[in-house]
């Protein structure tokens, strides 16, 4: 007897064992033993019973129970920082959340926030050691910039309010390093987690390490931003700007995309692999994940952090962190202190000072392009510890594993080929039916996911999660299962059973082992979780065979085949639960164009897959699958039934768990002018945006204001005619506009043109000046056969959004001199008249002109599952 490389499968050399060179019909069959070599090749067989499902089964839960408890486990006992006190840090939170919505410009940011940052800052240098000094600068830098973020827009500010703080030894420091927080909040939010628990964080670590004894080698400078929800302009005031900003040699960012829990390391470098180990190294409590940082970069998620300016503008590698848990909340009013727990500002103070006082004690911080080479391998393992190495040395570990499973399957091959059998062509049908058996569950899926949308009950999972589990999950965990019995049933039909398990094991290797080739040939770090699934079930396969085939046990086999693949399954329910944890809660603010069920449906296929392949091979080893999927399709079909009935609301008003809709709503004045400076059309109405895919339809019964809306149509002009404030049309097409009397503004924006010139080279130079609130969009549209060529933002070269139209995004503080620049139109007819069209749109988010009665009086209607932000703003548009 030999054995294979397989389940087990003994491959006989004796005519009383035919084993044929084909499967399926027409090609011969790998038949069962007859009489006593049967009962012979019985007793090592490794056929399973019906309790191998309910097996499998609690094993996948007992994954998910292992991650819930990882991740509610926020601090280790035994593991917090003497140097840290989180209560300390929760005092300064609420005082800083308590406050009112910190909107930049707004007397609640720019005094109310400063002088209490400041009074406390006040506080920590009297108690220092006199082993440090802390210096303090208020900045209020005016600069423009241009970046490619939500398609591409052009940003300018003026006067904003920066708060650098500079901890160093007394003999001075020549290197820094700047952790970066923002105290500034999106308007109508306290902005408690996002970011005021940061800055909390930063000014209890501020005051840890200036009344420490020991010197730090380097300067840490801590940078309490002042204008980041106005896209990033505080960041970028201060490292185009500020003379400390020279010292920076690393950063960390700390951020939020959602309300307390564990905080993320999703970007780090730009390459600089040293940053990773010292997080590697300092952090108590680590989360990390290379996956994510790929994610995050690749765009999918429309959102930005400090870390592109310092990364892009300073040419400064750093470390992003972000608190991700319960997105639902964030950026509403519901983001209050009271919602952050405190171990969760321990743990992230513990981790945030450990790797600041690494890096200001490092001796790499001084001349970190030394150690510039490549990027980073990083995961956390569960909590415990980070696992890195160079992603040079992962390309190396893959190309081997590569090379070991091609010489596993070849030595395979050719023991079957011994035996009469084309093990290689198998393998392929194998992997056909197994490439088959996702497309057609993915279709399954999606027509699920389409008709769910046309009932008008998208989203009905939103805050019942395991709906969507148990409608597109099960549904196609069916499809996957149904697939591979009908290949069973039909094509191996006279197949042995154990050949087939075998066979579709050694498939699940080929299908983790050709995206792991893939992404190495890419460059991507998130290969080596492709890898992870090829060497653990190999190693697994080898080690699981030799205890079945001496042990004669199925469910000793089961057990060292499952306990093998501990590691990588529970590392991939973890990567898992982060998908859904920060997926989510998006889809609450993703637009009304992304359908979310389709999305969220093919999130669940993929997410099935990735966990069902390790399985496969199980669907051909036990007797019967009926059960199991009668019992999926039957979940599947109730869930559909129930979903379509509307018996799943997608919002709640919880105070637990809130998880409102999204809803933007803008008392606006519009005033359009022709050529002339002649008004030619005016109106005023209240517009309303929802954010979700939902659009208007679950409010219309609470708010039958609603029903007067109609359907806003694109008007002539930029951006269809609208105060856009953030460059989102794209994602917001479905709007709708509510007449109503203009609202009463006191002193609206002035925005004029100052002169109108011709330029020696050919180009109308248009010279504008603007007056107006802390927040004003302007947007320009040049003119069939016209180019807008150059202009006095940014670096000087428009750049458009992706509509092809140019967004324009201004804000100042408390005090700030009329905005002037100019931008230069290029005509291709000659033509000195009617070449382009300029709007400027004016944002009320606070003072006496954000209110009106009627935008107030249809606040109060919404009901209290939604979050209604709304303010006053106007729009005008002028043809030059």
């Amino acid at each position: 007897m030999e054995r294979s490389g397989g389940t087990g499968l003994a491959v006989r050399r004796s005519r009383h064992n035919v084993v044929s060179s084909a499967a399926g019909p027409g090609h011969g069959s790998r038949r069962e033993d007859n009489g006593g070599n049967d009962r012979k090749s019985r007793s090592r067989s490794l056929v399973f019973g019906a309790g191998v499902p309910a097996v499998l089964l609690l094993y996948v839960l007992g994954m998910r129970a292992l991650v819930h408890l990882s991740l509610r486990q926020l601090v280790t006992p035994g593991t917090r920082s003497p140097g840290f006190n989180a209560s300390s840090a929760r005092i300064y939170l609420e005082h800083i959340a308590a406050i009112d919505s910190r909107t930049v410009g707004s007397p609640a940011n720019e005094i109310l926030t400063v002088n209490y940052l400041l009074d406390r800052i006040n506080e920590i240098e009297k108690k220092s050691s006199k082993a440090h000094k802390i210096t303090v600068d208020i900045q209020r830098p005016t600069g423009t910039f241009s970046i490619d973020f939500l398609g591409g827009f052009t940003s300018y500010y003026d006067n904003i309010t920066n708060i650098a703080v500079k901890l160093e030894p007394t003999r001075g420091a020549q290197h820094a390093v700047l952790a970066n927080c923002h105290f500034d909040s999106v308007a109508n939010t306290p902005g408690a987690s996002d970011d005021a628990v940061s800055c909390a964080v930063m000014l209890e670590i501020l005051s840890s390490l200036s009344s420490a004894s020991v010197p730090l080698k380097h300067a840490i400078i801590f940078l309490f931003n002042g204008a980041e929800e106005n896209i990033l302009q505080g960041s970028h005031g201060f490292i185009t700007q500020h003379h400390w900003a020279k010292l920076v040699r690393a950063f960390i960012n700390l951020e939020a995309a959602g309300v307390g829990g564990k905080e993320l390391v999703f970007q780090t470098g730009p390459e600089n692999p040293w940053l990773v180990q010292a997080y590697s190294a300092a952090a108590i409590h680590p989360f990390a994940s290379v996956v994510a940082q790929e994610v995050f970069q690749s765009g999918i998620i429309p959102s930005d952090t400090d870390f592109r300016i310092y990364r892009d503008f300073g040419n400064i590698p750093g470390i992003d962190l972000a608190f991700i848990e319960n997105g639902y909340i964030y950026h509403t009013k519901y983001d209050t202190a009271d919602r952050i727990h405190t171990d969760s500002i321990q743990r992230a103070g513990d981790n945030i000072l450990g790797v600041l006082r690494y890096l200001a004690t490092s001796p790499l911080l001084a001349d970190s392009s030394e150690f510039r080479h490549g990027n980073l391998i990083f995961f956390d393992v569960c909590g415990v510890f980070v696992a890195s190495y160079p992603a040079r040395i992962g390309t190396i570990i893959n190309y081997v594993i590569a090379v070991v499973t091609l010489f596993y399957l070849s030595k395979k091959t050719i023991k079957y080929r011994r035996g009469g059998v084309n093990y290689a062509r198998d393998l392929m049908i194998g992997l056909f039916i197994t490439v088959t058996s996702w497309i057609s569950a993915l279709v399954t899926v999606l027509i699920l996911a389409v008709l769910v949308s046309l009932t008008g009950n998208a989203l009905s999972w939103y805050t019942h999660f395991y709906v969507a589990v148990s409608l597109y999950g099960a549904a196609a965990l069916a499809k996957l299962i149904l697939m591979h019995t009908m290949a069973k049933t039909f094509y191996f039909a006279n197949t042995s059973r154990q050949y087939l398990g075998d066979l579709f094991f050694d498939v699940s290797l080929l299908s983790w082992g050709i995206p792991m080739m893939l992404l190495t040939q890419k460059g991507l770090c998130s290969a080596y979780f492709f890898a992870m699934w090829v060497i653990f079930p190999l190693v697994t396969k080898v080690i699981a065979e030799q205890e079945s085939v001496h042990q004669a046990s199925s469910y000793r086999y089961i057990a060292v085949y499952l306990l093998g693949l501990f590691y990588p399954y529970l590392h991939t329910t973890y990567h898992v639960w982060a998908v859904f944890e920060m997926f989510t809660p998006i889809f609450g603010r993703s637009g009304t164009e992304i359908p979310p069920d389709v999305v969220m449906a093919s999130f669940l296929v993929i997410c099935t897959i990735v966990l069902m392949t390790c399985f496969v091979n199980f669907i051909y080893l036990v007797k019967s699958t009926r059960t199991i999927m009668v019992v999926l399709a039957v979940v599947s079909a109730v869930t559909f039934i129930l979903v379509c009935f509307g018996v799943f609301f997608p919002y709640s008003a919880s105070m637990d768990s809130p998880k409102p809709k999204r809803i933007f709503l803008q008392h606006t004045t519009r005033l359009y002018h022709n050529l002339n400076g002649d008004v030619i059309k005016r109106d005023s109405g209240i517009w309303v945006n929802g954010f979700d895919y939902n659009g208007i339809t679950h409010l219309t019964p609470h708010v039958p204001e609603l029903n007067d809306t109609t359907r806003a149509q694109c008007d002539v002009g930029p951006f269809c005619g609208f105060p856009w404030y953030f460059p989102v049309h794209q994602l917001l097409r479905k709007n709708w506009y509510i007449p109503a009397s203009p609202p009463p503004v006191k002193k609206d924006m002035d925005f004029k043109l100052e002169s109108k010139e011709e330029m020696p080279w050919g180009n109308i130079r248009l010279n504008f000046e603007v007056k107006g609130p802390s927040h004003i969009t302007v947007y320009i549209h040049p003119h069939e056969t016209c180019v807008l060529s150059s202009w006095s933002l940014g670096d000087g070269t428009p750049v458009s959004g992706s509509g092809g139209d140019y967004f324009i995004y201004y804000s100042h503080g408390l005090h700030a001199p009329a905005w002037k620049f100019w931008i230069e139109v290029k005509g291709s007819d000659g033509h000195l008249d009617g070449i382009v069209t300029v709007a400027a749109a004016s944002h009320y988010f606070f003072g006496e002109n954000r209110h009106s009665p009627e935008l107030d009086s249809l606040l109060q209607r919404f009901p209290t599952w939604s979050f209604p932000s709304g303010w006053v703003s106007s729009y005008k548009q002028y043809v030059y």
